[in-house]
């Protein structure tokens, strides 16, 4: 958790963009979020040709990116805000498009319905004991991801 999946047309983000958004999501996230890198996850979902509408037309044009994110509730309005328009801006700067093409949706999750790396995340506040019961070769690969 996070995990992020960026939709766009099939073509519009070259491999050099992909790698810059994921990057600046991961950065993004962890920066407003207070989160350790190796929790972040960007997927990226090419849409073919004739697969990907909006407001119930063809989209037409490439100039289109969407961003769903669900993240760990707990935090607060203001931190999601932030979240959501920093999101915004690095996606459309490294996909070289105006930010009003980009659409950021962040979802809250609770953190016991999620399990990563075989634990349940903690609750908001419960990341030290979390972190203290997970077994040191663990720990150690997860801070080994995204060095």
């Amino acid at each position: 958790m996070p995990t992020y999946v960026v939709t766009a047309p099939q073509g519009r983000l070259s491999a050099q963009q992909k790698e810059r958004i994921g990057a600046d999501i991961t950065r993004v996230h962890c920066t407003v979020a207070s989160a350790p890198a190796y929790f972040a996850q960007v997927i990226f979902n090419d849409v073919p040709a004739g697969n990907y509408f909006v407001g119930g037309k063809l989209l037409q044009r490439s100039d289109h990116v969407y961003v769903h994110g669900q993240i760990r509730a707990g935090r607060d309005g203001e931190t999601k805000e932030r979240l959501v328009l920093e999101l915004m801006n690095a996606v459309a700067d490294a996909a070289e498009m105006p930010a009003h093409c980009v659409q950021i949706y962040v979802v809250d999750v609770p953190a016991r319905q999620i399990a990563e790396y075989g634990q349940l995340l903690p609750l908001p506040g419960g990341e030290a004991a979390w972190w203290a019961a997970i077994p040191a070769e663990l720990r150690k690969h997860m801070e080994a991801i995204g060095e």
